[in-house]
């Protein structure tokens, strides 16, 4: 390695003025872009972030979710009063019949379809959200060829719950009926949806506790199709390897530009 020059005198040498004296060396600017001064700014920029995320296209991404939600039931209850081979009644497990029937869990069961519109609506691109809505119909359509293809039905134990007492489980039988249930595409979607989320939560730089928030909602909207009575253990397990499957194969086949910051975000080394 060659030595580093020594910086320029200050003053010229000679025999009587003594040994020369150097100039102190330059302090060069930073040039590293530091996107926040601390943590405390980091956390306190993440909600403003997501907040400008969510009102791009906003109207469009509330337009088209709700026209993707009608399609697919659409085919679902197309699929559910059209069966092409007899309905296989779902075996019960131990898991089943310990967890008794919880009709506080109807709210947690519902909240799904306001959970599947964060994800999409992080989106501030509007080809990437597209191609986030074509894995999300991929995802949706293979749980209908699967319910077309072999088509099943929880157990009829779901008939002694008494509908005069909980008005709202009469509605949710004539929207979610209890067929069409192996795999829960009640899970699956939910599934798909938070590991986008916890995606674009870790991009934005949301702190722990709202990262947390997001497997918890998901862990309830699981529970849920359990505690009402509208799948069974087997459906649960068979809609997390549908919606894990879907949800690795969209990020790992994902253009990478989504993940550049939106215009006025600080950039990060990922």
């Amino acid at each position: 390695m060659h030595a580093a020059p020594l910086p320029a005198p200050s003053r010229p040498f000679s025999a009587c003025s003594g040994p020369p004296t150097f100039a102190p060396p330059l302090s060069l600017p930073q040039t590293s872009p530091v996107p926040y001064a601390n943590d405390s700014a980091r956390h306190q920029a993440w909600a403003w972030q997501m907040l400008r995320r969510l009102r791009a296209y906003f109207w469009l991404k509330a337009f088209g979710i709700t026209v993707f939600m009608g399609l697919f039931f659409v085919g679902y209850f197309h699929t559910l009063r059209n069966p092409v081979r007899p309905v296989l009644q779902m075996p019960l497990t131990a898991l089943d019949l310990a967890i008794g029937h919880q009709p506080a869990a109807l709210l947690a069961y519902v909240s799904l379809w306001v959970y599947v519109g964060f994800a999409p609506g992080m989106f501030h691109q509007l080809r990437h959200l597209v191609v986030y809505g074509l894995w999300a119909a991929a995802l949706c359509s293979t749980g209908l060829l699967i319910f077309y293809l072999a088509p099943t039905a929880v157990p009829p134990y779901r008939a002694s719950i008494d509908l005069l007492q909980h008005p709202g489980f009469a509605i949710l039988q004539g929207v979610d009926a209890a067929g069409n249930a192996c795999p829960s595409l009640h899970v699956a979607t939910a599934l798909f949806s938070a590991v986008w989320t916890a995606r674009f939560l870790q991009h934005i730089g949301a702190p722990l506790w709202a990262r947390l928030v997001n497997w918890l909602w998901l862990a309830l909207i699981v529970y849920s199709t359990l505690a009402i009575k509208q799948h069974v253990v087997l459906d649960v397990v068979a809609g997390v390897a549908l919606g894990g499957a879907f949800a690795w194969a969209s990020l790992r086949w994902f253009p990478r530009q989504v993940w550049l910051p939106m215009a006025g975000e600080p950039g990060r080394a990922r």
